[in-house]
């Protein structure tokens, strides 16, 4: 075999050079002992434990929440998507800051806005001010999350201890949303403030884990880029345009006159005008920094915000992977999200009985990331990301077949266990394939997503089966028959499943020739005098074993 090396090509220098700014500078090298090592590791799986547990320990104490605030059922979904919005739509935005000016800075801002805003919540007197505080809530997600995944990348080179710790980073999506449900139905039933207790607790917890990372975390590192400027445009685009778009997905069942409200059709053209804009920007962007990287001095022509190319990096099957985790996320925050109310509204069980069904979700979490960390680097992607999207849409057929007389052994429990594998598969090895091309800034919103359309399937059924009853159903929706209820939340679980299914096709039809995403070099960190350094990679090292 010739040794002799073929130059990389266009795509290839600007991958390596992508490498380079996430993973390596050329001049740094870190050196910490191994406890350090391991508080990186927890401090950044915490930060995702909190994220995800924003959502769940909310959507646990709903029922509580709409009486005490005097909230009406259809509205309740925003409590809860208000939170993934902001959270998704600045995902990109926050990223691009925390590349030019230090993930660390990045990632101690948004403690501090997840501290404060939290506050905020559990001082909250009415519906529509803890809506809007949920969404501020959501910037410092959307600061912490892709800071951390960076710090990650730049802590450990590609190795075994790579994969163990993106592995384990993953896996506090799914036990966060586990830890959520538990600590939520604890706090509201057994504490005097009841769910605001959630929101005290979720400042204390961002507030150790901003002390933590203050301690553990590496000194930021001056960005390589030359041009160290923010497409702001791009920003507002793609922020303005999916705020609308989600909005109208919340919003249109539930308008005057439905879907044909002028102002839900009005915005719905202006959000698909605003994304469609968005692309034409980065397009253009992209082909003028390419054609003439001078000319990124210019105001008005920055680095673009997000390169439409990486969707068509590693021949198309980065994308895939971005749109299964968008689709398998949607389908496990849907199954959270109607299980708990199911429990609740139509049980009629308390927080703590509801929470007490959740548990399996942080056992089987915690054991499945020790799976995954073991075998990452043995299977190939399709496998976790086949399996897993299956597991999660058997978990909500589980549900959308359960019977209510039945003990809970025989659908609650093995769906809580399911959907945990699931989530975990995916969004476990899904992270380490992307991590080796760009961080996965686009995947969140699909949180927001999920519920605006579930919601949209459970109100459309139970109204339609409460009219076969003649019965009227009123804007809470308390009048609603239990026979329609439970239709409702079984085909809101249907629809979940769908999501996870055609995940499960996509995974099938494109990632079969992707192959194993783990590492299984081990590199030797001895605590005493042996430093953890991080080489610089030449413009086509780490992409050898990627189709370009």
């Amino acid at each position: 075999m010739s040794k002799e090396r073929n130059p990389p090509s266009p795509l290839g220098r600007e991958l390596g050079r992508s490498f380079s700014n996430i993973e390596t500078t050329k001049s740094h090298v870190a050196e910490r002992s191994r406890l350090r090592s391991i508080f990186i590791v927890i401090t950044c799986t915490a930060a995702m434990v909190v994220n995800i547990s924003n959502s769940t320990s909310v959507s646990i104490s709903l029922p509580t929440i709409e009486k005490s605030l005097s909230i009406e059922e259809d509205q309740l979904q925003w409590l809860v998507s208000a939170y993934s919005l902001s959270s998704g739509c600045l995902l990109l935005f926050f990223g691009r800051l925390a590349d030019l000016y230090g993930r660390k800075k990045a990632f101690m801002i948004g403690t501090l806005c997840q501290v404060a805003f939290s506050l905020g919540c559990g001082f909250a007197q009415d519906g529509l001010t803890l809506a809007v505080l949920r969404g501020f809530q959501g910037i410092g997600g959307a600061a912490t999350i892709p800071s951390a995944l960076g710090i990650l990348a730049n802590a450990f080179p590609p190795s075994r201890a790579r994969s163990t710790a993106f592995a384990t980073f993953a896996a506090g999506a799914p036990v966060g949303g586990a830890f959520g449900m538990i600590i939520g139905g604890v706090l509201t039933q057994l504490t005097s403030t009841h769910w605001r207790s959630i929101f005290y607790m979720a400042a204390a917890t961002s507030a150790f884990i901003g002390v933590s990372g203050l301690i553990s975390f590496d000194a930021d590192v001056p960005s390589s880029e030359v041009v160290k400027r923010v497409d702001w445009i791009g920003a507002s685009l793609v922020t303005i345009g999916l705020v609308l778009i989600v909005f109208v997905l919340g919003q249109g069942e539930i308008a005057s006159n439905g879907w044909k409200t002028p102002y839900i059709i009005v915005l719905l053209i202006l959000g698909v005008i605003m994304l469609a804009l968005f692309l034409v920007w980065e397009w253009k962007l992209e082909r003028i920094i390419d054609e003439d990287p001078s000319r990124a001095t210019s105001m008005w022509t920055p680095p673009p915000l997000m390169r439409l190319s990486l969707w068509a990096r590693a021949n198309g099957q980065m994308a895939v992977v971005l749109v299964i985790a968008f689709l398998n996320w949607s389908a496990f925050i849907s199954w959270s999200f109607w299980v708990q109310l199911y429990y609740q509204n139509y049980l009629l069980l308390t927080p703590v009985e509801t929470m007490i069904r959740f548990i399996p979700m942080f056992i089987v979490g915690c054991l499945c990331n020790f799976f995954v960390a073991m075998v990452v680097s043995r299977l190939p992607l399709v496998i976790f990301v086949g399996n897993g999207t299956l597991l999660t849409a058997t978990a909500a057929i589980l549900f959308a077949l359960i019977n209510p007389s039945m003990t809970y052994w025989a659908f609650g429990f093995p769906s809580t266990v399911l959907v945990v594998f699931g989530a975990d598969f995916v969004y476990s090895s899904g992270t380490i394939f992307i991590a080796k091309s760009s961080l996965p800034h686009e995947h969140s919103i699909g949180t927001a997503f999920g519920l605006t359309i579930s919601t949209i399937v459970f109100n459309t059924v139970v109204d339609k089966e409460s009219a076969k009853l003649g019965v009227t159903v009123n804007s809470s929706g308390t009048n609603a028959p239990m026979s329609a209820q439970l239709t409702g939340y079984r085909d809101a679980q249907w629809t979940g499943a769908a999501f996870a299914l055609m995940a499960a096709l996509l995974a099938a039809l494109f990632l079969r020739s992707v192959g194993i995403v783990g590492h299984n070099r081990v590199i030797r960190h001895v605590d005493s005098d042996q430093t953890m350094a991080i080489r610089p990679v030449s413009d086509d090292t780490e992409l050898r074993a990627m189709p370009i």
